[in-house]
């Protein structure tokens, strides 16, 4: 490869690093729109310890943990630390000739830290910081990157399937598909929020004596929304990069079948939302957009526009109803992360099975299969971490300090002086 085409990819693969690396703003806009003033420091807290602390986890084990090279398919390890192969600066280093090793560390390492931010968002304004850093820890350090290895890292999910002839020689046939993530991400996040917000129970008056759901509205609406807009723009280097190259026809393929998705869930979710309950609401219009970019994450690559469409347009219907269910089993999910990222990402790896180049039944059981072995992994290791933590250093704060809010107790700060100093 030409050293113009490799830096031209290279430099591709770098903005898509930028762009998922913004998500986290995104990801802190929106969760701090859809809850209360006093809570804000503590989300943007644990959003900042997220990211700084899954780069450091990523670079100590976490990358030689999901890409350990040859190893049984389930658990291998290629050392601490992190150290460029021979070829690790030039073309052949990726089979897409695409990248760096440096490069690939750091792309690698941004998804790594989101899986710890969907929890935050679906434990927000009761868990205690600690045991919430102790979770993060722990899951984006050891769980995520050994989910991560079963597929993206050469392991067992990545080999389902039948023998085939190729060239005289008996292989596996590539089974599970999940181009950029939306259970290798998504749901892995997902799992650990929907066993966490079991844990901790809801927030002190989400439920009456009777056990309806009140609303607990978010303080900033306008923030949300600018997150979810700053999400989408990210999840063009989250979907885009994981081409792996700039190449013109796959990445310009990826982002139409993203932005249509994404589009598609936005409109589909507050249509069936007002069909339902008789009004716009902006944040199932909101949480609509992010479910149709979760849901085409696993096969961005693979459909066609109009496929794009039907896969967004089923995920935006699906996160209204499955935030409506969610209320009527009595979980609280301040902003709809279980609705978005679990939900949406076992429709988006489903639909590998139902839509596209991949489409078939063969195709379906494999992408079941993976779905399951994901998720019981998946709970079962969160549950026990947050039990553990639950029945040691305890993982919900106080009463007084749920209704004085967690920035007081917390941190000792408060994201708005000025507006409070004017109430009074």
């Amino acid at each position: 490869m030409e050293s113009g085409l490799f830096t031209a990819h290279n430099v591709w693969m770098m903005i898509c690093t930028a762009l998922v690396f913004f998500m986290h703003l995104g990801f802190s806009f929106l969760e701090i729109g859809l809850t209360r003033q006093k809570n804000t420091i503590n989300i943007l807290f644990k959003n900042v310890f997220i990211i700084c602390t899954g780069l450091i986890l990523y670079y100590i084990g976490g990358f030689n943990l999901m890409y350990p090279g040859e190893f049984n398919g389930y658990l291998g390890f290629a050392g601490f630390g992190i150290e460029p192969p021979a070829n690790g600066m030039t073309a052949s280093y990726a089979s897409s000739g695409g990248y760096t090793y440096w490069t690939d560390f750091l792309f690698q390492g941004m998804f790594a830290a989101t899986a710890a931010t969907i929890v935050s968002g679906a434990v927000a304004e009761r868990i205690k910081i600690g045991a919430f850093m102790i979770f993060t820890v722990i899951y984006v350090g050891l769980i995520y990157p050994i989910v991560g290895s079963w597929q993206w890292g050469g392991g067992f999910l990545s080999t389902l399937g039948n023998e085939v002839n190729v060239a005289g020689e008996l292989i596996k046939e590539a089974g599970f598909y999940d181009f950029a993530g939306s259970t290798l991400v998504h749901s892995v996040g997902g799992w650990a929020a929907l066993i966490a917000v079991i844990l901790l129970g809801p927030r002190i008056g989400k439920f009456d004596e009777d056990g309806e759901s009140l609303a607990i509205p978010g303080h900033n609406i306008p923030i949300a929304a600018a997150g979810v807009l700053i999400l989408w723009l990210g999840w063009f280097g989250f979907n885009g990069g994981s081409v792996l190259s700039a190449d013109p026809e796959g990445t310009s393929l990826v982002l139409v079948t993203t932005s249509l998705a994404a589009a598609t869930g936005g409109i589909a979710a507050f249509v069936f939302s007002f069909i339902l309950f008789k009004n716009l609401d902006l944040t199932m219009f909101l949480n609509g957009i992010l479910g149709g970019l979760v849901g085409i994450t696993a096969g961005a690559d693979l459909m066609s526009p109009n496929e794009s469409i039907v896969i967004g347009a089923l995920a935006g219907i699906l996160v209204v109803s499955a935030v409506t269910i969610i209320d009527k089993i009595k979980l609280d999910d301040p902003v709809g992360a279980i609705a978005v990222h679990l939900i949406c990402g076992i429709w988006g790896t489903l639909s590998v099975g139902f839509f596209g180049a991949k489409a078939g039944l063969d195709q379906t059981l494999y992408q079941l299969a993976g779905i399951g072995i994901i998720g019981i992994f998946c709970s079962l290791t969160a549950f026990i971490i947050i039990f553990t933590l639950k029945k040691t250093v305890g993982i919900r704060v106080s009463k007084d300090e749920e209704n004085e809010g967690l920035d007081l107790h917390e941190h000792g700060m408060d994201a708005y002086p000025d507006f409070r100093m004017n109430q009074h």
